[in-house]
């Protein structure tokens, strides 16, 4: 069956095609000229053929992923292969009709050949790099990642049951079922995305955990707007932060806090903030740091460079600062 095709519609997909086309018209340049400045003028002139050329490509690519996606993987590749070549010798075609310098039907066949060549060799680069992080890597890395949150976790979990079990041991009952269910979704494989709704629900498990050992002291809204919950998601996406929100935000504060979840779909993507309390004085924390490399890196080997995850600190009116994170996903039902 071979390697699937790439999604073209993916932002970073599309700057490697670029950035690559663009390297190998480079190179020719380099191999045709005879001096820097020679070097630079055929590549000036090849660019003026190769953009337009390459723009409409990835056009094309993009209004036609869902349907090459279907299809086996070589008759997409061949699929692709066609439509370089036949939009090479196209655009060719009418670059020499304005030129009115004619060409005749090789020199068309010679860009279609080209074009079809360039898209050959893509595709080869995609496939190697589909396999470099095809199954054993990408799923022995996800599972490594994933497996670093889970033991803090559940030490973090089994001590907000331990502080409850003398004062009030009907709470730490209804905690320890909490925890049994957690312990569930965390036994899960990993590997594969879950269900936004899925996600949400374990956060409200963990959250609600926290109150049981908190009280008062912790607060929590919930905004959502339009939100896709059938959307597949990395699994353990959220409840890190909001672990980091109440062990590095609430807790050490030792006043009432509030810890804010707000989702909401805008066009193409799912936009979801978190905000917590962080203090006047310096917040940061080491725990902060790992949870969000951890998440970082699970997001671009899942969504490549069309996810994203951006921290700040603001301060308050009241001179308090709040601790944010951001987070972008593309909200397409086709992901894989």
């Amino acid at each position: 069956m071979g390697q699937p095709l790439p999604d073209f519609r993916n932002f970073g997909v599309m700057l490697r095609i670029l950035l690559g086309v663009n390297l190998l018209a480079f190179a020719a340049a380099l191999v045709q000229g005879t001096d820097i400045g020679d070097c630079i003028q055929r590549y000036v002139d090849m660019a003026a053929w190769v953009q337009p050329l390459l723009l409409l490509n990835i056009l094309l690519l993009a209004l036609l992923a869902n349907v090459l996606r279907r299809v086996r993987p070589w008759i997409g590749q061949v699929v692709v292969i066609l439509i370089a070549a036949a939009s090479s010798a196209q655009l060719f075609g009418v670059w020499s009709m304005i030129a009115i310098d004619g060409g005749g039907w090789q020199r068309l066949l010679r860009a279609a050949l080209l074009g079809g060549l360039v898209a050959a060799t893509m595709l080869s680069y995609f496939v190697l790099r589909a396999r470099s992080f095809s199954p054993a890597l990408a799923e022995a890395r996800l599972q490594a990642l994933t497996a670093r949150i889970r033991p803090h976790f559940l030490f973090n979990s089994l001590n907000a049951v331990l502080s409850l079990i003398r004062a009030e041991p009907e709470r730490a009952e209804t905690a320890l079922e909490d925890l049994a269910d957690l312990y569930r979704a965390l036994m899960r494989d990993h590997r594969d995305l879950l269900p936004l709704s899925d996600e949400i629900a374990l956060c409200r498990q963990y959250l609600d955990l926290e109150k049981l050992r908190l009280g008062e002291r912790l607060n929590v809204e919930w905004e959502m707007a339009d939100v896709p919950v059938d959307l597949n998601v990395p699994p353990l996406m959220l409840q890190p932060l909001l672990e980091n929100a109440v062990y590095h935000g609430i807790e050490p504060s030792g006043e009432n806090g509030t810890v804010r979840i707000g989702m909401a779909r805008k066009g193409n993507e799912l936009h979801i903030d978190l905000a917590n309390p962080c203090g006047r004085g310096d917040s940061s924390k080491g725990g902060n740091h790992m949870a969000l490399a951890n998440i970082r890196e699970r997001l671009a080997l899942y969504y490549d460079l069309e996810a994203r995850l951006e921290t700040n600190e603001v301060t308050l009116p009241d001179g308090l600062r709040e601790y944010r994170v951001h987070i972008a996903l593309p909200c397409r039902s086709d992901k894989p």
